[in-house]
């Protein structure tokens, strides 16, 4: 599986961004995929998580910082994961991966396949 991630750049406190990761290689259906990020001199941390289950069930799983201002869906007929941003805050500066997995992607799990990252920038 190979993660192509965009969508990164500068915003402000407040404002909204929108991530993409396109996936190509296996099945994309057959994967789960989600967000993780770093930022500089922190652990990485876990931030959203969307798994297929089976006739077009999708469960999302999100890290406590992010919840509900955060919003991850995908388009599987662009083989894409979305991560909406909206309410940033300056804690929210960090590099975005885009990660995958046979098993879910939720918070304690280190996902197989990783992406490069993208850089969100919130400033004041």
């Amino acid at each position: 599986v190979q993660l192509q991630a965009s969508g990164g750049g500068l915003v402000q406190a407040g404002g909204s961004l929108r991530l993409s990761c396109a996936a190509s290689g296996r099945a994309f259906s057959a994967y789960s995929m989600g967000w993780f990020r770093q930022a500089p001199g922190k652990e990485r941390e876990f931030v959203a998580g969307i798994h297929w289950s089976g006739s077009n069930t999708f469960y999302a799983y999100y890290g406590d910082s992010v919840k509900g201002r955060f919003i991850i869906f995908r388009d599987s007929a662009k083989n894409t994961v979305y991560l909406q941003m909206d309410s940033l805050t300056l804690e929210d500066t960090s590099v975005y991966y885009c990660v995958a997995d046979s098993s879910p992607v939720q918070a304690g799990r280190d996902p197989r396949y990783w992406g490069q990252g993208t850089l969100v920038t919130v400033s004041s």
